[in-house]
C-alpha cells in the first residue's frame, strides 16, 4: 500500500479534484470511470464485474478474512501480497481523508472502477416483465433512490433516458446503497425509440402522472399486464403531456389531506410495489 498525505498528488486526483463530467469522459472512446464508496458499494460492483483500478481508504481499514466481502478482502490481500496485476492501494489519514467532500459517507474506502458499456435495451428486456422508464430524472439522489426501490420491490430492469442523471454518479450510487450493480440497467439514447421497443415488445405502458383520468395505481389491470412499463418524469414537471397521452394508461397514486402528489422517488417505491406484491416476487435474488 502506498502512503499518502497530500490529496493533490496526481496519482489520487480522481478522488477529489476531477468532475463527474471529467470522470465519464476520460477514456473516450472507450467507456470512462466512476467511484465507489463503502465497502458494501464496492463489492456489489465487484461481485457484477466492475474492474478496480485503485483504491484510496483511510490507514488502519480492513476487511478481514471470512467477512462479508469477500471480493474485495481478496484484492486488498493480492495487494498485501504484492501479487502481479494487484491494483494500487493509497492509505491516507483520518485528516487527510476528511479534505474530501462527503468522506464521512465513505465507510473509510473509496475505489475507482471502469464503467462497461450500456447492453442495448433490447438485451434488457428479454424475459423482463415488469421494467421502470426514466425520463428526464434529473436529481442523483432520486435516481440512486429509485434504482434501490426497484431492485427491492422486484423490478426486472430500468431504462434511462438521456435526460436523467448518471446512475453512476457518485451520489446516486451511494444513494442506492449499489442496487445499481445488481439490477440490469441501460440507457437508451432516443427515447421515442426506446417507447417504440416496448410496444413491438408487448409492454403495457403506463405514466405516473396527476391527469383527472388517471386510473389508480392497484388497478387491476395493470397488475394482470404480462409485460408492463412504468414511467416516471422529472422533478419539477413530471412526464411530458404527450408521454402520456402515448401511453396506454395515466396511472395516479391516491392520497390524503389534501397532498396532491409525492416526491419521484418516494412515488416510484410505492408505485412498484403495487405492481409486483402479489409476493412471487420475494424470492428473486
Amino acid at each position: 500500500m502506498i502512503r499518502v498525505d497530500n490529496l493533490a498528488l496526481p496519482e489520487i486526483s480522481i478522488y477529489n479534484s476531477r468532475s463527474e463530467t471529467a470522470l465519464f469522459r476520460c477514456c473516450e472512446p472507450e467507456p470512462g470511470l466512476f467511484i465507489a464508496e463503502s465497502a458494501k458499494v464496492i463489492e456489489r460492483a465487484l461481485e457484477a464485474g466492475y474492474q478496480a483500478l485503485s483504491c484510496l481508504l483511510e490507514e488502519g481499514f480492513r476487511a478481514e478474512p471470512g467477512s462479508s466481502y469477500p471480493c474485495l478482502q481478496k484484492l486488498l490481500q493480492d495487494v498485501e501480497e504484492e501479487k502481479e496485476g494487484s491494483v494500487p492501494v493509497y492509505a491516507a489519514g483520518l485528516k487527510t481523508m476528511e479534505q474530501i467532500a462527503g468522506y464521512h459517507l465513505t465507510g473509510g474506502i473509496l475505489c475507482a472502477m471502469r464503467r462497461k458499456r450500456p447492453l442495448p435495451p433490447e438485451s434488457i428486456l428479454a424475459g423482463a416483465a415488469r421494467v421502470a422508464v426514466l425520463e428526464g430524472v434529473m436529481n442523483p439522489t432520486n435516481v440512486g433512490a429509485i434504482v434501490r426501490s426497484a431492485a427491492a420491490m422486484g423490478m426486472d430492469a430500468i431504462l434511462f433516458t438521456g435526460g436523467c442523471a448518471d446512475p453512476l454518479y457518485r451520489r446516486a450510487i451511494r444513494v442506492s446503497m449499489g442496487c445499481i450493480f445488481q439490477i440490469p440497467w441501460t440507457i437508451a439514447d432516443s427515447p421515442d425509440e426506446l417507447f417504440a421497443l416496448l410496444q413491438r415488445n408487448g409492454f403495457v405502458t403506463a405514466a405516473l402522472s396527476l391527469r383527472e383520468d388517471s386510473i389508480r395505481i392497484d388497478d387491476p389491470r395493470l397488475k394482470e399486464a404480462p409485460s408492463l412499463a412504468l414511467y416516471l418524469g422529472s422533478e419539477g414537471d413530471g412526464l411530458a403531456a404527450s408521454r402520456i397521452a402515448a401511453c396506454d394508461y395515466s396511472v395516479k397514486i391516491p392520497m390524503y389531506h389534501g397532498v396532491d402528489s409525492l416526491n419521484v422517488a418516494a412515488a416510484s417505491a410505492v408505485a412498484f410495489w403495487e405492481c409486483s406484491r402479489d409476493g412471487s416476487f420475494c424470492d428473486k435474488k
